[in-house]
């Protein structure tokens, strides 16, 4: 699954860091789901809608 990851971090200034602190999970976790070698459970994908204000859709593409 694509994602926009990298872009929404990059336009709020945040580290992989500073967005997994934001989520609670580590942020390997992040990495390994910015970069596609992992898809989020659905809560996860609701807890990064939440943390970016919009929906999974806009975030998270279909390949």
């Amino acid at each position: 699954m694509k994602n926009r990851l990298r872009v929404l971090r990059a336009e709020r200034e945040w580290s992989q860091q500073d967005l997994a602190d934001r989520l609670g999970v580590s942020r390997q976790s992040v990495n390994a789901i910015e970069t596609g070698k992992y898809d989020p459970s659905l809560p996860l994908a609701f807890k990064f809608a939440d943390v970016f204000e919009m929906p999974i859709e806009e975030i998270f593409l279909r390949d």
